[in-house]
């Protein structure tokens, strides 16, 4: 499996839908891959809490239509990174996107950790609910967003529902790159499956982001890493080597905390 992750970079100069346009040129390059992966919140700068409502479009808005396009044009699986969805019956989202290699809509995330401490995204956005996977030939894919990293019970949740490789698209500040780099190679190991982050690029509401895509394999591997700037980085995974190294070093066979409700004393 060939996996193109579009570390694209946000500025605050250029006008949303000139970025939307770029960013769907970028996927019709990568016409060669089986998945291609944007960052989070890449319309708008993960860090310009000002600009989610107003720029917050319904699920079928322009950011929809333009990666669906890109997706069926280059006959790719696209994560096409998360857009703020504006919900008719209620708040805000960071809704992820995922498009099948003919345009149409597999899934949709709403990120469920919401990052600001009592403001920013915390506040202006709604937690989702729901753990949600995909089958893909070849694998199946856990989505999280950004933040979602800090929680490993998402992650094993994931794995419990078959994810085999977990795409994190992400907003990730530089001043904590080294915590991106550090739990993307947790989840992989921890769960034995492939990780793929994908970080922005630029400055976010003054805010410089660390880019620094990262693709891990199930023993924590990084077997490709991006630089600080805009690059889209590619890299062929074997999808067999997650069901070999669980049968190789079977340690989630072992797990003993969750998966029964806790005893009661006294």
């Amino acid at each position: 499996m060939r996996a193109s992750l579009i570390q694209i970079a946000v500025d605050e100069g250029e006008p949303v839908d000139s970025r939307r346009r770029r960013a769907a040129a970028l996927v019709r390059e990568q016409s060669g891959a089986d998945l291609v992966v944007l960052p989070e919140l890449w319309t708008t700068g993960a860090f310009a809490f000002e600009e989610f409502g107003r720029a917050a479009e319904p699920l079928e808005g322009p950011t929809y239509e333009a990666m669906a396009k890109a997706a069926s044009d280059a006959g790719v699986w696209l994560h096409a990174g998360s857009v703020p969805e504006r919900d008719p019956d209620g708040p805000l989202y960071n809704t992820s996107l995922l498009f099948t290699p003919s345009g149409e809509l597999a899934a949709a995330y709403r990120k469920i950790h919401r990052f600001g401490f009592d403001k920013g995204e915390a506040v202006l956005m709604g937690a989702g609910r729901d753990l949600v996977t995909v089958r893909l030939p070849g694998t199946t894919l856990g989505l999280a967003t950004c933040y979602d990293l800090r929680f490993p019970e998402l992650f094993r949740g994931l794995v419990d529902a078959g994810a085999e490789t977990l795409v994190i698209p992400a907003g990730w500040p530089e001043r904590r790159r080294a915590h991106w780099t550090l739990l993307a190679q947790a989840r992989a190991v921890e769960n034995q499956a492939f990780v793929l982050a994908c970080g922005t690029a630029g400055t976010h509401a003054g805010v410089p982001q660390a880019g620094h895509s990262i693709v891990v394999d199930p023993w924590g591997e990084v077997l490709a890493e991006a630089g600080p700037g805009e690059e889209v980085l590619t890299v062929d995974l074997d999808p067999a080597k997650v069901a070999a190294t669980r049968e190789q070093f079977p340690a989630l066979k072992d797990r003993v905390l969750g998966l029964e409700p806790p005893r009661r004393r006294g």
